[in-house]
């Protein structure tokens, strides 16, 4: 599993991180069952404290994408499909309100918008 952290970024280490295993769980690319690093080691790869890590995993257990078992470590949550399918339709509810209000406020006609949409989901 690969964390980039960028010290430019806005958004503070703890939410790269949270965002990035977050997207890793969504995309399928780390499934049901599976171990994370421990806090400690991915700490020591990302050469950061333990506590800020420790802040990632505690946001993504409490929001369900993985479970923390006493002595044996972090692994990701069981799924339910319909939560990850939400989830994803939500962010793209919030594409498709950025793309309308750029229409509208360059004088897009809709009937474009929606061809343009149409002509990216077909392909």
């Amino acid at each position: 599993m690969q964390i980039l952290i960028s010290n430019s970024s806005e958004r503070p280490i703890y939410e790269q991180i949270y965002f990035q295993i977050k997207s890793l769980i969504m995309n399928g690319t780390l499934t049901s069952g599976e171990a994370l690093p421990s806090m400690r080691a991915l700490a020591k790869d990302l050469h950061l404290s333990v506590i800020t890590v420790q802040r990632a995993y505690e946001d993504l257990t409490r929001d369900g994408f993985i479970e923390t078992v006493s002595g044996k470590g972090s692994f990701v949550a069981a799924q339910n499909k319909a939560f990850i399918q939400e989830e994803q339709l939500r962010i793209a509810e919030e594409l498709l309100q950025k793309a309308a209000r750029i229409g509208r406020s360059n004088g897009i006609k809709y009937e474009q918008m929606v061809s343009i949409l149409k002509l990216f989901y077909e392909e």
